[in-house]
């Protein structure tokens, strides 16, 4: 399976659930002094793309003023950065203004222990007074990101050319009621 990108979406922001840290761990609201922190942890984090310098610049400069109330940093209970999360926006997701899940990242060595979905669960409560829906694209080799976006009530988006059979592929290693529900029951090949 190459490295594919795909849409996801969570068609209403009620009923979220709690963000859940482990003691001492938390979140942070960004600041734009905090670019170079989070282009480390980004680098730490990110196993399929290069991250360059100017990144940060690229995805959120449009609009720094909203970084403080958008993005954010996990901090561990030293209150280092250890991941990111941004509860960012699109004015125009397919004529609608919709809240986008974006560079959700947590450092190697802090993986596995909840902190992702911590993070997401903090993010769409910052957003959800803002907007009625919220997606995220990611890419099929996340499996363990795309399941946890799935618990969240992300569903995969197949609207984009191709979308089907990216999600039928990744299904046939990723079992999840969600996808089955999407593609339409049982899978070929599964």
């Amino acid at each position: 399976m190459g490295t594919t990108s795909v849409t996801m979406i969570r068609p209403h922001l009620r009923d979220l659930p709690e963000p859940v840290f482990p003691p001492g761990w938390g979140m942070r609201a960004m600041t734009v002094q905090d670019i170079g922190l989070w282009t480390d942890i980004q680098i730490d984090a990110e196993r399929f793309l290069t991250i360059r310098p100017d990144l940060f610049l690229k995805e959120f400069g449009s609009d720094l003023e909203a970084v403080p109330a958008r993005c954010f940093l996990l901090t561990d209970p030293r209150g280092l950065g250890m991941g990111t999360i941004s509860a960012w926006y699109n004015r125009d997701f397919r004529g609608a203004d919709v809240g986008r899940i974006h560079w959700v990242s947590v450092r190697p060595a802090c993986q596995g222990r909840g902190l992702g979905k911590a993070e997401l669960a903090y993010a769409l409560r910052v957003f959800a007074p803002w907007h009625d829906k919220a997606y995220l694209v990611t890419s099929t080799e996340r499996v363990v990101a795309v399941k946890m976006y799935l618990d969240f009530g992300f569903r995969p988006d197949l609207e984009p050319e191709g979308a089907r059979e990216s999600w039928t592929a990744l299904a046939r290693t990723l079992k999840h009621p969600l996808l089955e529900e999407t593609l339409g029951g049982a899978l070929p090949g599964a």
